[in-house]
């Protein structure tokens, strides 16, 4: 049985994600769509505006066959740590092709800088050296290349795309690639078109704007109280000061900047004003917001460091053509399958669950519980 896979977020679906959808089940007639999605919290350090299970459900009513959770050691990370573990699901599960959006949509091109990346002796040399200057990974990553292909990539998709094929190679996976046109502005905070950005979605709901022509009918009926990370901030400037003075054992708190966060923690009136404090050429706004996420939900330098790989495939919902892939592959995966989240022990879940009831801290007592209680009750959706 044939599958087509997609690394997503959906925070949240929107009409672009339809569109991307409808594009691989025209040019994937017979193939299984897999979808690879983090749960409760993002890449870029966002709490999920709807949590795992409905958008699960969302994804399979608009036609994803079988969705797989990216654990949240692995999802909140570097492009490079997500990428990784996201192309290792796939390959466990024999997907033949990942599909991804781009704005520049030229695989070959793609290929050929993720090759430089991994073959070039020269490219970490120049992004070294430029990291030394004070700019950023993306920026560094973005100029070694150029300074040794001649070509330019500073768009986020295409990095991201960059990223997964290089993964890829390194794996020496048979995942092929396969990009299509990115049709917003990624980081847009401006609704526009009929495929405006995820980005732009959620600063309108935290506006009071209506999104309704931005996403699809599914989507809107989970939006009745969306989850907003900034809501969090209460409990990260407790922890932040509770911890004043040991803020340096957290992952991805390096160089010194617990110190900045110490003299701006006071002051600061929201997470966004923390992070643009606190921000520099070299902790961008995304970094931040990751190792703030680190810090909310206690991951230390000492508890990363057993997370390497993908040890298990955890199910969050499948139909009937997702169910019978996984029937059809399940003897040659050699990393156990997860429907039941309560008969299987592993400290990567163990930290899974805790994230989840720090997902659920914001929320009333009922709808608190019903979210703590669905990480160890709930089955995989079916369709």
């Amino acid at each position: 049985m044939r599958s087509v896979g997609i690394i997503c977020e959906y925070n949240p679906f929107h009409n672009g994600h339809l569109f991307h959808l409808e594009q691989i089940k025209e040019k994937f007639k017979d193939y299984r769509i897999v979808l690879v999605m983090s749960g409760n919290f993002t890449q870029r350090g966002n709490a999920s505006i709807i949590n795992k299970w409905d958008k699960t459900e969302i994804a399979l009513f608009y036609g994803v066959d079988l969705v797989v959770e990216l654990p949240f050691v692995f999802a909140v990370q570097s492009a490079d740590t997500f990428a990784r573990a996201s192309i290792e699901i796939l390959d466990l599960l024999h997907v033949e092709y990942l599909v991804f959006g781009s704005e520049c949509n030229q695989i070959d091109r793609l290929i050929e800088l993720a090759k430089i990346q991994i073959q070039n002796s020269k490219y970490e040399q120049l992004v070294q050296q430029h990291l030394e200057e004070g700019i950023s990974y993306p920026s560094a990553l973005s100029k070694a290349l150029y300074e040794i292909s001649g070509r330019r990539v500073t768009q986020p998709n295409d990095i991201l795309g960059m990223t997964y094929i290089r993964e890829i190679i390194k794996l020496k996976s048979h995942i092929q690639p396969i990009c299509i046109p990115r049709e917003s502005h990624y980081n847009s905070l401006q609704l526009e078109g009929k495929m405006s950005s995820a980005t732009s979605i959620r600063f309108a709901l935290q506006n009071g704007e209506s999104i309704a022509s931005y996403v699809p009918s599914k989507t809107l009926d989970y939006l009745e109280r969306p989850l907003f990370t900034n809501d969090y901030f209460p409990f990260l400037k407790y922890k932040l000061l509770s911890d004043y003075n040991h803020l340096a054992q957290y992952h991805s708190v390096d160089e010194g900047i617990e110190h900045r966060i110490q003299k701006f923690i006071v002051s600061a009136q929201d997470l966004n004003d923390l992070i643009l404090k606190v921000k520099t050429k070299r902790y961008t706004y995304n970094k931040l917001s990751r190792m703030f996420m680190h810090i909310l939900c206690n991951i230390t330098k000492e508890e990363i460091k057993q997370f390497k790989h993908i040890e298990y495939i955890r199910i969050l919902g499948f139909n009937k053509l997702g169910r019978d892939l996984l029937k059809e592959i399940k003897e040659e995966i050699n990393v156990p399958i997860i429907t039941n989240f309560s008969a299987f022990k592993h400290p990567m879940l163990d930290l899974e669950f805790r994230a989840t009831c720090i997902y659920a801290s914001i929320l009333n007592e009922t709808e608190k519980m019903k979210v703590i209680e669905s990480e160890y009750k709930n089955s995989p959706i079916i369709k």
